[in-house]
């Protein structure tokens, strides 16, 4: 009691000190020097790798510049309440600010000291009875036989677990639709699925309604299952062969664990990365959320379930009547219910899992505007801060997580902000360019410290930036919807392994392209404001580079919508397994080295006894499944020869059984260990300085990308119109 009451005084006595450091009137020359000092401490500290209490220190020190900014745009900048056509702005671009400072400490709460890597999970003595889900929708056969197969295939007793596929997309509702199209589309589903568990030895299962979406696919399989244990799956997730033994052991431990959650890990680049092309040596984008985030919420017990790639307790499930339907993020809100009921979860940090992202810019924003109004309906419903049976923790925690997806208020907000200043002359702050440079820019350079520090091996500096205003453009409108109107949003399944056969701008692209010259234009007000206003040049240049800043990032925009082709139907993934090549009489020693659900490319020492292969033969592929002692034989089909620092062929698998179908799953999935090497791989950081000099070469190099797909998306219009004109002649 005495200890408690110790550290409770020594708490606030720290506070108090840091309130009268923050709140010391002091010069604006010593605050430069103050928040100079700070940064060159922090970048010390960061040069020589020190951890523990040195990062708490360096984390401690930047929070004081970010509150002395704070304290300064709170009691001096605001413009005078009785002139409102200056202060109405300035308070939304004041509290855009507050809602960035606020979100950063909360992020602070999360990830200051997450858990470490690593964890190794308690063995397995007992095997529980397993239900594997597998819910579709609209998903395609191909897409669902990989699953399938790799979740069969799972190293876990056989008489232990089920798989079952969900499907939804056949339901009798569906089946028995008066529009005649959609029934006959829905009966052909459902033949084609049957058969197709049928012949992958999984178990079918459709519903009569199509209720509540996900969830209620979800809770219709535990209707009609037995299992003690439901592990879940994404149509587009296949399990690695470890999954259930990496996950399963932690019931044995723990009654009230409810969940065990591992990373969504995808073998295939968003569409970021894509016309980026940074997918092979830039972390992803979800690499910051399961590679900290979930670390250090696991720490305080929040960590939540993420839809896919977990494992849950039937018996727990039971306390909800099943997963959570109130809003369109069933797995987030349904993690939040039992958490308040007192139960726990645990994220276990490896990749067990290999999934498909959407493809195209449209896809992901329709994602991303899904998860965005479903946290927002979970704030609306069911308000986390005020949850009863949370610990403080956890209610912060859950905070972080559901107010982050406010972001798109705030960037729009940072977007038109300087268009006030330069294009109408409002005064949204009152300050003098020397005071705009003093704070802010310690404060930006603290703030991009700050985030370095705690996610520099997992997020390249302005790689956040430039993923939330993509994504503002479209999830402001589509917040604002779901405020008025909180019931109104609908679960939609995303699109995955989506071709692109040409390159072309999104038919979302349109919004960036007017931003981007509407941006250019604020460039030349700016220089027509410098000459014309000399005794404003301070404010005006201040102003100015903000919106260069966001020029900037807009023209990467440009990049980011100009969707580049990528014809393959399925994603190559990096492997080495030894194998014989059957072709004929001969038996020819080989190596697979990438491999794909549609086929692999295979290395030779030399063609000496390759020859008389020709393009279209038939041959077959024999090496040694995971876990097993005898070799088994996958058909192929030869597609290209080609020599170079040995010989390669292309080949075409040729699968005709269920068998064929779990060896291909276990070429591509089988190994957990090469998702954990790949993201290892690219987990390296640049640096601030580095990483800005590395972003400004990409975003201008993209802003060139974007505006010569834009010329060549003219050209046709103008080419028609002209022929168009000649035949009126």
């Amino acid at each position: 009691m005495l200890l408690r009451i110790f550290l409770a005084l020594t708490w606030l006595v720290c506070a108090a000190a840091v309130i009268f450091l923050i709140t010391l009137p002091i010069s604006l020359q010593s605050h430069l020097i103050a928040g100079t000092f700070v940064v060159a401490i922090m970048i010390v500290l960061k040069a020589v790798g020190a951890g523990g209490v040195w990062r708490i220190i360096s984390l401690c020190l930047g929070t004081a510049i970010v509150l002395r900014y704070a304290y300064w745009r709170t009691t001096s900048t605001l413009p005078p309440i009785n002139e409102l056509e200056d202060f109405i702005p300035g308070l939304l671009l004041y509290l855009a600010e507050m809602y960035s400072v606020f979100m950063l400490f909360l992020s602070l709460f999360v990830v200051a000291r997450p858990l470490k890597e690593g964890q190794v999970a308690p063995p397995t003595k007992t095997f529980p009875m397993v239900d594997v889900f597998v819910p579709t929708y609209n998903e395609e056969a191909s897409l669902l036989t990989s699953t399938l197969a790799a979740a069969q295939a799972m190293d876990y007793p056989k008489d232990r677990f089920n798989v079952w596929l969900l499907d939804d997309g056949g339901s009798d509702q569906k089946c028995n639709s008066n529009n005649a199209e959609e029934s006959e589309a829905a009966r052909e589903r459902r033949a084609e699925l049957q058969a197709l568990c049928e012949n992958m030895g999984a178990r079918y299962l459709t519903r009569a309604r199509n209720v509540h979406a996900k969830a209620g696919n979800l809770n219709n399989g535990l209707e009609n299952s037995t299992g003690e244990l439901v592990a879940v799956f994404d149509a587009d997730h296949a399990p690695a062969r470890d999954f259930l033994k990496a996950t399963v052991g932690y019931f044995e431990h723990d009654p009230k664990l409810f969940l065990v959650q591992t990373p969504h890990f995808f073998i295939n680049p968003d569409p970021v990365e894509r016309n980026l092309r940074t997918f092979q040596v830039m972390p992803s984008e979800n690499e910051m959320f399961y590679g900290i985030i979930q670390r250090g919420l696991d720490k305080w017990n929040a960590a939540f379930f993420c839809g896919s790639a977990a494992v849950l307790s039937r018996e727990c499930l039971k306390v909800t009547n099943g997963f959570s339907g109130v809003s369109i993020t069933e797995d987030c809100e349904t993690a939040l219910e039992l958490h308040s009921r007192g139960y726990n979860s645990i994220y276990v940090d490896r990749p067990l899992i290999a999934g498909l992202q959407p493809a195209t810019f449209a896809s992901f924003i329709g994602q991303r505007t899904r998860w965005a109004q479903g946290m927002m309906q979970i704030n609306m419903f069911r308000f986390p801060p005020l949850k009863r049976g949370l610990t403080i923790a956890q209610r912060l925690c859950y905070m972080s997580s559901t107010m982050f997806w406010l972001f798109p208020i705030a960037r729009m907000i940072f977007l038109v902000a300087p268009f006030f200043y330069l294009f109408f002359g409002l005064e949204i702050f009152t300050a003098s360019g020397p005071e705009f440079m003093a704070y802010t820019w310690t404060y930006i350079l603290v703030n991009l410290m700050m985030q370095n520090y705690l996610y520099g091996y997992f997020r390249w500096p302005w790689i956040s930036e430039l993923y939330e205003f993509i994504q503002s453009v479209y999830l402001f409108p589509a917040l604002i919807s779901v405020m008025l109107n909180p019931r109104r949003p609908t679960f939609k399944v995303t699109s995955k392994n989506e071709d692109l056969q040409t390159a072309h701008i999104s038919e979302l692209g349109r919004p960036f392209y007017i931003i981007f010259a509407l941006l250019l234009v604020g460039v030349g007000v700016t220089i027509w404001r410098v000459i014309a206003h000399p005794y404003e040049a301070d404010v005006t240049l201040v102003v100015g580079a903000w919106n260069i800043l966001n020029l900037i990032m807009a023209g990467c925009a440009l990049g980011v919508v100009s969707e580049r082709t990528d014809p393959r139907h399925s994603h190559r993934v990096n492997v080495q397994r030894r194998a014989e090549f059957l072709f004929g009489d001969q038996v020819v020693p080989a190596t697979i080295e990438d491999v794909s659900y549609g086929g692999a490319k295979i290395r030779f020492g030399s063609a000496k006894r390759l020859q008389g292969l020709a393009s279209g033969a038939i041959a077959t592929i024999r090496f040694q499944p995971h876990g097993q002692e005898e070799m088994k034989e996958l058909p192929l089909r030869v597609r290209t020869m080609t020599h170079e620092d040995g010989v390669f062929l292309g080949t075409q698998f040729m699968p005709g059984t269920a068998e064929h179908h779990r060896l291909i799953a276990d070429l591509i999935f089988a190994n957990s260990d090469q998702w954990t090497q790949f993201q290892r791989s690219r987990r390296r950081n640049p640096g601030i300085l580095r990483g800005t000099f590395w972003f400004l070469g990409t975003a201008f190099w993209q802003t060139g990308r974007g505006l010569v797909y834009l010329v060549r998306a003219m050209r046709p219009r103008h080419a028609e119109a002209g022929a168009t004109a000649s035949s009126g002649h």
